[in-house]
């Protein structure tokens, strides 16, 4: 992805030289003064925010409403889009209209915007964020420009009661005890898992697992290796965690999972294992208990790393913030949107906010878990596990959609495991990095 997004075309650049002559973006209702000359803090202000979460809306809606109390003069308006929402943010951006407010991946898309990014170094919110959720939002020369959605957890679900129908007291951590569960599972009628593999995205929150496993078999961090994969400076056959168990799962997932793996979306796998149809869930995270509990209000879920080689103890779950919200850096409405998430990320209301409203992780101190299931679980299990690292954000969203449609194109037949691997490859080193 290139920062200028330079390849527009002719008409596009008209609109650009269009909105340059009414004067940009955002300016109207934003820049009223008081008789001296300076800003009067009561003129209205109107933010407009452009966003990919559409399960968020609610609690987003939320938070606008509860702000109104405390700034009447300040409207926000709240789009949300998820189909398409790169290639429109990138046009929007390119057009010289970028949103006051916008969403994107974290870590190396950090430095991707960084250009339309105010610095939020020295704010309030970014001395709120935990110390793993700043780094996952700063750039590669430390300055945090992004604010956390959410704090993440990413792991394999799993259904307490078909494990235990199954005469499973153990939950798999290595991959010859995932071998034994599945056919202990099998041998009950129980489909082992329920996957999404309709999504690209799903890939990428499964194959980092084994990339923290890969790196710490090399002696290395996940960070320097996926870093020599970008340069090219290692291929996935010199780690047999990567070339092997990677690959063996995935065949393993398909070959014991639900029908028509590329048919299922996200909701659909939510729903095959909320129903009973399933007792793994593969490529998911905390953010689906709510809507599993809406199918199923009493089933009792687990959480456990994946079992990526025959060390129990590289079955880690991996927790920090992989999306980030942008503050348009050159709106007229900058300074007002500033103070809005310096109040969410720091009164009492915004840490109640994260857990009560949105209930999700919060990526902030001293603000509570939500009283749901998988992140109590996680408090727990963290108290005696490390946490793996969120390798997700090493790597640029482009090269993760790549990486899902090559593994949709592996598990569909029409490419074979080391075509696969080789242009897994091809995409690390051209849309790997945003440098």
């Amino acid at each position: 992805m290139k920062k200028k997004f330079l390849s527009m075309s002719v008409s596009l650049a008209l609109v650009v030289g269009i909105l340059s002559a009414c004067g940009g973006n955002n300016t109207a209702g934003n820049e009223g003064a008081a008789g001296n000359g300076e800003a009067d803090p009561n003129a209205p202000v109107t933010i407009n925010m452009f966003t990919a979460s559409p399960e968020y809306t609610d609690a987003f809606n939320a938070y606008i409403a509860e702000y109104k109390k405390v700034k009447p003069n300040v409207t926000i308006n709240l789009e949300i889009m998820q189909a398409d929402y790169n290639t429109v943010l990138k046009s929007r951006i390119a057009a010289g209209s970028t949103p006051d407010v916008f969403q994107t991946t974290a870590g190396g898309d950090i430095d991707t915007f960084a250009e339309y990014s105010a610095d939020l170094t020295n704010e309030p919110l970014a001395a709120a964020m935990t110390d793993a959720v700043k780094t996952n939002m700063s750039s590669s020369d430390g300055k945090v420009l992004g604010l956390p959605v959410k704090g993440n957890l990413m792991s394999m679900v799993y259904n307490k009661k078909l494990l235990a129908d199954a005469g499973i007291t153990e939950v798999p951590k290595t991959t010859a005890q995932m071998e034994d569960a599945i056919a202990k599972l099998e041998a009950k009628g129980i489909t082992p898992f329920a996957n999404a593999y309709k999504e690209w995205w799903v890939w990428k929150h499964i194959f980092q697992n084994f990339v923290n496993a890969a790196a710490e078999d090399a002696g290395t961090t996940p960070k320097e290796l996926v870093g020599k994969f970008i340069a090219g400076e290692t291929t996935i056959k010199d780690h047999p965690v990567l070339y092997d168990n990677f690959f063996n799962f995935i065949d393993m997932t398909v070959e014991h999972g639900t029908n028509k793996p590329l048919e299922r979306d996200s909701n659909a796998e939510v729903s095959d294992f909320a129903s009973g149809k399933a007792a793994f869930m593969t490529g998911k995270g905390a953010w689906d208990e709510e809507a599993i509990k809406k199918i199923s209000p009493d089933i009792e879920i687990g959480i456990v790393g994946y079992p990526v080689s025959d060390k129990p103890e590289q079955a880690l779950l991996v927790t920090g913030a992989d999306q980030a919200l942008r503050i348009n850096k050159d709106s007229a409405a900058a300074k007002e949107t500033i103070a809005f998430f310096n109040w969410l990320y720091t009164s009492e209301y915004g840490k109640s906010w994260f857990s009560d409203v949105a209930k999700v992780i919060p990526p902030i101190k001293d603000a509570p878990l939500p009283d749901l299931d998988m992140p109590k679980q996680m408090e727990e299990i963290l108290k005696t596990e490390k946490s793996g690292d969120l390798t997700v954000n090493y790597s640029l969203d482009t090269f993760h959609q790549k990486f899902g449609e090559l593994m949709q194109a592996y598990i569909g037949g029409s490419k074979s495991k080391d075509q696969a691997i080789t242009e897994i490859q091809q995409a690390w080193t051209q849309f790997g990095s945003a440098q």
